[in-house]
């Protein structure tokens, strides 16, 4: 799949592309209490791009430069911005 053909809503995801950008990570109060560490990641491939939401120990997992392919992600809208999450049964796979 493609970048471009992603829409809010789509599940089951599978798409590579390149790690272009990714901000510093901050620290979140979740909805139970607890904190977690956010950071976003601008995915790229050759027809468009999107925001990759990485959580806690996603964080390190990619670095700018690096090619991956998403495995098992859905597309959300946070804040008016279409977004890929990988969520309790995504992936993120090196290539």
């Amino acid at each position: 799949m493609k970048i471009r053909d992603l829409s809010i809503g789509s599940a089951r995801v599978k798409v590579e592309g390149k790690v272009v950008n990714k901000s510093e990570p901050k620290t979140v109060k979740l909805w139970d209490g607890r904190n977690a560490n956010v950071a976003d990641a601008l995915l790229e491939d050759g027809s468009g791009s999107i925001i990759l939401s990485l959580w806690n120990e996603q964080i390190e997992m990619v670095d700018i430069g690096d090619k991956v392919q998403i495995v098992n992600g859905y597309v959300s809208n946070f804040k008016k911005e279409k977004r890929l999450n990988l969520g309790r049964y995504g992936k993120i796979i090196k290539v």
